[in-house]
């Protein structure tokens, strides 16, 4: 199982979100380069990132930051956040990033991912963040009556390679992951799927890697100190 530790940024600064509100922002770390190499030292290959501005206002906002991580972290970066056009897309994979996430677009316009997997294969992974089952946009403040296990199936169809599933309720919240949605998604469909929200200790990865679960991104549980990067590699590896 891959282990992604995350660097969120908002106003240019390395934050942590409760839940997806924007006003409950709390800054975890000083400079998001340093911050990045540290995660690096600790062994990480690979490293999830959110313009959260971005993801509010459908643009890119925080993009230099987060192009000088990808390119002198020495980690591979995945990005989302505001990436709804094709020029952006291709704009991040130009510039260093190695896969783009589409989450917002997934629902509003499939035909973007569809055409984004077909210029770019595997570089592409589409972020599917549900709230009480049901898929979520717009930096998580519109929510869709599509089921999360549809939108993963049609995603599949697509030739998506990637899914970064969300329970939202519980992201940054170190309660535990959604295991049983989880599992769910995991067997529904073939793509690799990447764990994200409440990831709290090493337990909490030991049980994702039993359960057959591609990747965990963790956050708060890194900055808070309730999981050491370094070991959460070491048995994942």
């Amino acid at each position: 199982m891959v282990i992604l530790p995350a660097i969120d940024i908002k106003d240019g600064e390395c934050v942590r979100l409760y839940r997806g509100e924007m006003s409950s922002a709390e800054k975890v770390a000083g400079d998001p380069l340093e911050t990045a190499k540290a995660f690096k030292t600790a062994g990480a290959k690979w490293l999830h990132t959110v313009d959260l501005n971005g993801a509010f206002q459908g643009a890119r906002v925080n993009s230099e930051i987060l192009i000088n991580i990808a390119k002198n972290s020495g980690l591979s970066v995945e990005l989302g956040g505001g990436i709804r056009k094709m020029e952006d897309i291709d704009f991040y994979l130009d510039n260093g990033i190695s896969r783009v996430i589409l989450g917002s677009a997934a629902i509003s316009d499939p035909s973007l991912v569809e055409d984004a997997v077909k210029k770019h294969g595997g570089k592409i992974a589409v972020g599917i963040d549900a709230k009480n089952g049901k898929a979520a946009a717009a930096g998580w403040t519109q929510v869709s009556a599509l089921d999360y296990i549809a939108l993963a199936r049609q995603m599949e169809n697509l030739g998506v390679e990637y899914i970064i599933y969300t329970d939202i309720g519980r992201d940054g919240m170190l309660t535990g992951p959604n295991i049983q949605q989880l599992e769910t998604i995991n067997a529904a469909v073939k793509c690799k799927i990447i764990a994200s929200g409440g990831i709290t200790n090493i337990e909490d990865i030991k049980t994702l890697k039993n359960s057959g679960i591609y990747g965990a991104i963790c956050g708060r549980s890194i900055y808070k100190g309730t999981l050491d990067l370094a070991q959460a590699v070491a048995i994942c590896e």
